[in-house]
C-alpha cells in the first residue's frame, strides 16, 4: 500500500515517513500541494496524508482537486483546531482529521484503521453483487442491469478484483483481444455508458470509481 504524503515541514514528514515504513506502508513525499497533484497524475497511491497549511495552496483546494475525479482516501492533518475547518475539511471528502502535534504512532494507527474501514465496508457491499455472464447482466441487491458485450468485458475486469487499480491500457487489453488499435479514451466512453446504466437503476450506489491519474477501481459505495 503506498501512502502519499503532502507536508511542507520536512522534519514531520521524514518522522511520518519513518513510522509508515516501519509498519509496511510505501510512502512518498512532496512538500507543495501542487506537486503532490502532479505526482498523482503520473504515480498510484492509496492513500493521502494532506497537511492543511501549505505554502502554494490551502489543503482544502488540493482535497477539492482531487475529489473532482477520485475517491483516494483521505487523512487531513493541520495545526488548526477551529471546528469550522474541521467540518469543513469532512464534508469536502476527507476520511479522517488529525490535529498538530500528534503522535506518529497515533497517525499509523488512524491510517490502518481506515483502511481496515475501508476493506471492510466494501466486502459488506459486494455481497450482495454478481456477474452473470450467460446473461451479461450486473445482478445487485436483487435487481439486473443489462449491458452489452464489450461493457460487460469491461465490468467483468474491474470486479474480478475489487479495490485493485485498472489502468486503461489493462482495461482495454482484457476489452478487445484482437488485439485491435483503439484510443485509450475508449475505455473513458465504455465506462460513462456502464456508470449510466446503472446510475439508472441504481442512483444511490457507485460501482466504478475514478483514481486521479491511474484508471479505475471496483467499490461498491453508497451516495447517500
Amino acid at each position: 500500500m503506498t501512502l502519499l504524503i503532502i507536508e511542507d515541514e520536512p522534519k514531520i514528514a521524514q518522522l511520518l515517513q519513518d513510522y509508515l515504513q516501519h509498519s509496511g506502508f510505501s510512502t512518498h513525499w512532496e512538500p507543495t500541494g501542487r506537486g503532490g497533484l502532479a505526482w498523482l497524475e503520473h504515480n498510484r497511491a492509496d492513500m493521502v496524508l494532506l497537511d492543511l497549511m501549505l505554502p502554494d495552496m490551502d489543503g482544502l483546494d488540493v482535497c477539492r482537486e482531487l475529489r473532482k475525479s477520485s475517491d483516494i482516501a483521505i487523512i487531513m492533518i493541520t495545526a488548526k483546531v477551529d471546528e469550522v475547518d474541521r467540518l469543513i475539511g469532512l464534508e469536502l471528502g476527507a476520511d479522517d482529521y488529525i490535529c498538530k502535534p500528534f503522535s506518529p504512532r497515533e497517525v499509523v494507527a488512524r491510517v490502518k484503521a481506515l483502511c481496515r474501514r475501508l476493506d471492510m465496508a466494501n466486502t459488506e457491499e459486494s455481497a450482495d453483487f454478481s456477474l452473470d455472464e450467460s446473461r451479461l447482466t450486473v445482478n445487485y441487491q436483487g435487481q439486473s442491469v443489462e449491458l452489452t458485450t464489450v461493457e460487460f468485458a469491461l465490468m467483468q475486469s474491474l470486479a474480478e478484483r475489487p479495490g485493485h487499480i485498472r489502468n486503461r491500457q489493462q482495461l482495454m487489453d482484457n476489452i478487445y483481444q484482437d488485439n485491435r488499435i483503439v484510443s485509450d479514451r475508449t475505455v473513458d466512453s465504455h465506462i460513462k455508458k456502464v456508470r449510466r446504466k446503472l446510475a439508472d437503476v441504481f442512483p444511490d450506489v457507485q460501482f466504478i470509481h475514478s483514481i486521479y491519474g491511474a484508471g479505475y477501481r471496483f467499490e461498491i459505495t453508497s451516495e447517500e
